[in-house]
């Protein structure tokens, strides 16, 4: 879906409750709010559709495995200042549209108003992006009260959504040319829960997803990179490449091969390997990344088994060109988890 405009008038000023929203042909009514960040507001709607029409389900761009039962879904609102802000979106909707796979969140519809401030001057915009909603929360809610409970993913739901975030990952880094994600983390992965079975991940926001293989030739490129990343990449799980960047220098997906060893170390003790040095006098989280000096808790029974460990320092190889690629993650995982269901 290319980046649409629409006129309509209804309330999108109102964050309320109750307020009715139209993203092009079809009509949202608010719940609540569920989340926000920066510029944006995610919140619950349920779509109203009159007597006799079929609103999204109609749609014939619509995937039907997408489609709610009880018409609720996600609506994310960003507030668009600046023509940067409005290209940032644009792009946001670009890359997300490209991509279809059960792990990775899917854009469902989208809107770009343009609105005027309160006071009639200057020519804003309003976004509005539609994505099925997924109430149990991301990876770093859940985990995030598990330790506050001390309690521990058994080792194979671990691997299990670890397993997920590599399936969807590994299609982003099969386009041609292949995508990053650039933000791969526990507050970026939508958790489901199922009774009895392994929970559900889905990677989402693809905000700073863009094309991974850059070709690094001067210092000034290594700098503009290296402010690109700190923007758009979470400190805790950037990789060492995008944090010190050679003036010359290949750069691919194995970034977000990084973030993966760091997610796959937050899923199991609820931080990055590398936050401990955030609580600690003068420690500084950089040198920490760069020298790849993973700090594993203390405990007298580790809960998981040392090929877990040995799995996380594999991923977290400060140089790239030794770094597994995603293929090479997914046989591993396969065997870990083969091992463990045995």
């Amino acid at each position: 879906m290319g980046c649409s405009f629409s006129g309509l008038s209804a309330l999108y000023d109102s964050a309320n409750a109750g307020a009715d929203v139209w993203i092009n042909e079809n009509r949202f009514r608010i719940v609540r709010q569920i989340g926000e960040g920066g510029f944006a507001f995610v919140f619950l709607v349920k779509e109203v559709v009159p007597e006799g029409a079929s609103g999204l389900a109609g749609k014939k761009s619509s995937n039907p495995t997408h489609i709610s039962d009880h018409g609720t879904y996600a609506m994310k609102k960003v507030i668009i200042q600046t023509q940067e802000q409005l290209e940032l979106v644009k792009q946001e909707i670009r890359v997300s549209s490209q991509f279809s796979h059960p792990n990775l969140l899917p854009l469902l519809d989208h809107a770009i108003i343009p609105t005027k401030d309160k006071q009639g001057g200057s020519l804003k915009h309003e976004a509005y992006l539609l994505f099925p909603v997924h109430l149990d929360g991301t990876l770093l809610d859940i985990v995030t009260v598990m330790q506050s409970k001390r309690e521990f993913f058994p080792t194979l739901a671990v691997l299990h959504i670890f397993r997920q975030l590599c399936a969807g990952l590994k299609h982003m880094h099969s386009f041609d040319p292949p995508y990053a994600h650039n933000d791969v983390k526990p507050g970026n992965v939508l958790i489901t829960q199922i009774k009895e079975q392994p929970p559900v991940a889905i990677l989402m926001d693809f905000g700073s997803a863009r094309p991974a293989r850059k070709e690094i030739r001067s210092r000034s490129e290594a700098l503009q990179l290296q402010e690109w990343a700190t923007e758009h990449c979470s400190a805790p799980y950037r990789a060492p490449e995008l944090w010190d960047c050679p003036s010359h220098a290949d750069i691919d997906e194995r970034t977000d091969i990084w973030s993966l060893g760091c997610t796959l170390y937050s899923i199991m003790y609820g931080s990055s390997p590398f936050e401990y040095v955030l609580s600690e006098s003068g420690g500084s989280i950089q040198l920490a990344i760069m020298n790849a000096q993973i700090k594993w808790p203390s405990t007298t029974k580790p809960p998981y088994p040392d090929t877990l460990h040995q799995f996380v320092i594999w991923m977290l190889q400060p140089q790239p060109a030794v770094r597994p690629n995603i293929d090479n993650i997914i046989i591993h995982v396969d065997k870990l988890i083969s091992k463990y269901s045995a």
